[in-house]
């Protein structure tokens, strides 16, 4: 079984920046889109980012467009979003979460997920 682990989550002002990381725990695994959802108290979780396999490919939420840039280093085995010009309303747990097929946007399409890590911007 494949476990993404994120970091970098935190507390940061509005209009700051954070930089979530993704990888597996234990064993390398090959992916192919990855991507990164998030879940704010009493909402569903959400799609904000993401990326093909080799990365030429990206596709972002319209609430996040401009602002969140997604990445990925399969060298490292390692995704990121990076998060700018951050907003109360980006306060959410972010899930890194990596797909078999080819392309997904779908929650219901991604194959393994992360435990979450908590993004807070105050205002």
């Amino acid at each position: 079984q494949v476990q993404l682990v994120e970091s970098g989550g935190g507390l940061v002002q509005a209009g700051g920046s954070l930089r979530l990381s993704c990888a597996p725990s234990g064993r390398t695994f090959s992916s192919n889109t990855m991507g990164w959802f998030r879940q704010a108290p009493g909402k569903e979780r959400e799609f904000v980012a993401a990326i093909s396999r080799t990365g030429a490919w990206s596709y972002y939420a319209d609430s996040v467009k401009g602002r969140f840039l997604i990445s990925r280093d399969n060298a490292k085995n390692t995704m990121y979003l990076q998060m700018n010009s951050l907003k109360p309303e980006d306060t959410a747990v972010y899930y890194c979460a990596s797909s078999l097929r080819q392309w997904a946007v779908l929650r219901g399409n991604y194959d393994y997920w992360g435990q979450g890590t908590q993004v807070t911007v105050s205002s």
